[in-house]
């Protein structure tokens, strides 16, 4: 599928994502990844905070709010709390979390799960987005999930390194 691919490798691909255990025989499945020059316990704290914020493209999906640049603290997400908010509404359900290794949320009839590899002083941050829908949506998702989750992961290892000390 087009678009379906950015910054992952084939290793990443084949690896299992939580996921995978919410939609059987999806039409979409799309892969992101940055490796991002920090530790996990740099990088966690940023995906867990996506719980205030996209952190993608905040004129589009937050209404112009900026998301936060600092962390404020949240404690570890629990399966059941909201996912994300945008433009000051709470999306989606957090449906699994293993802190500082996954967390994996239900969105608008996608499961997506961030999963974080380490790699020494740096961490793979990837990102897997799974939806049982027809092949024309699928297509359509996959562009738009592309643009936004590549600026969201991009963000979040530019935060992650600024704070990685």
């Amino acid at each position: 599928m087009i678009a379906d691919r950015w910054g992952v490798t084939d290793d990443d691909i084949a690896r299992p994502y939580p996921c995978d255990e919410f939609v059987t025989d999806p039409a979409l499945q799309a892969w992101r990844g940055v490796t991002v020059e920090a530790p996990i316990a740099a990088v966690w704290p940023w995906v867990v905070q996506v719980r205030l914020a996209p952190y993608s493209y905040d004129w589009i999906d937050n209404l112009g709010r900026r998301s936060p640049r600092e962390l404020v603290g949240l404690p570890d997400p629990v399966a059941g709390q909201h996912f994300t908010t945008a433009g000051g509404r709470r999306l989606g359900k957090i449906v699994s979390v293993e802190p500082g290794s996954q967390m994996t949320a239900g969105i608008m009839g996608a499961y997506m799960s961030y999963l974080l590899v380490p790699q020494g002083q740096r961490t793979r941050l990837l990102l897997k987005v799974v939806m049982r829908t027809n092949r024309l949506v699928a297509l359509g998702v996959s562009i738009g999930d592309l643009i936004m989750a590549r600026r969201q992961l991009l963000n979040l290892k530019q935060l992650a390194e600024r704070d990685r000390h």
